[in-house]
């Protein structure tokens, strides 16, 4: 399961965000995202579409339930 973490930061790294950018986005502190990033905290759901949305992925994808980026097709906006 950790490396569904580590996917978290590469997302980040490849699109250029801080943390600190991520955590705004999300409405909360940089130390929060941390540790979603880290693994030392669960992800809530709401927080993991969120994140889906920010990357244009699925939810799938950053749990690692599949190696396919795109997003499946016929998704509401």
């Amino acid at each position: 399961m950790d490396y569904y973490y580590r996917r978290l930061r590469d997302l980040r790294e490849d699109h250029d965000l801080t943390q600190a950018q991520v955590a705004e986005y999300l409405n909360m502190k940089q130390p929060q995202y941390l540790r979603y990033e880290k693994g030392h905290q669960d992800i809530p759901t709401p927080v993991l579409i969120r994140l889906a949305d920010l990357y244009k992925t699925s939810t799938d994808y950053l749990l690692g339930r599949t190696n396919n980026p795109k997003p499946p097709e016929n998704l509401p906006e």
